[in-house]
């Protein structure tokens, strides 16, 4: 069960830390105009050791994912939750040992570029993929509370975040690049 507020998190006994909770919306992009906005630019190569069909199927509950984020490394678990709020836990790990998980991921590895934008008091995610996701452009926001107000900027297209073919999990199994025409909308 996720909590609407960060308020609500349940403590982990072990920890005493809050559990991790994102909250999140995900936007297409029109045009270029974030480009002159964004203050840093992030390399990114990130894979699934399980794959959308045992998401879909409820075998499993959560996606992992590896991560190479410039000349850091990541382990992630994100519940699979359809919407805006979901678990997340996150975990630094050796670049080799990520360089050796990502050889073992199912499905395509994501390749992309993660541009920082600030807008309006918020910082804005948006990535561009690259190789079989080349052409798709993403903005996501993490919010503090499920109804947070954000201004939305002007390069800013239609909201996502219910879509799951444009979860990267998902897009690690059927890539932008082999979509229908219905698929692109």
């Amino acid at each position: 069960m996720l909590f609407p507020n960060p308020e609500s998190r349940i403590p982990n006994p072990e920890s005493r830390i809050p559990m991790a909770l994102e909250i999140e919306r995900k936007f297409l992009v029109t045009g270029d105009g974030w480009r002159a906005a964004a203050h840093a630019v992030i390399p990114m190569a990130q894979g699934y050791i399980n794959d959308v069909g045992a998401m879909d199927s409820g075998a499993q509950k959560a996606s992992v994912r590896v991560r190479l984020q410039g000349e850091v490394a990541f382990l992630n678990i994100k519940s699979r939750e359809l919407g805006h709020t979901r678990q997340e836990f996150e975990y630094p790990i050796p670049v080799a040992d990520a360089r050796a998980l990502l050889a073992l991921c199912v499905g395509g590895l994501i390749d992309k570029r993660r541009h920082l934008v600030r807008h309006a008091g918020h910082l804005w995610e948006v990535d561009e993929f690259l190789g079989d996701n080349a052409g798709l452009v993403v903005a996501e926001i993490e919010l503090g509370s499920a109804d947070e107000a954000f201004d939305r900027p002007d390069w800013l297209g239609a909201e996502v975040t219910d879509e799951s073919r444009y979860y990267n999990l998902a897009l690690a199994a059927h890539p932008y690049s082999r979509w229908s025409a219905a698929e692109h909308g």
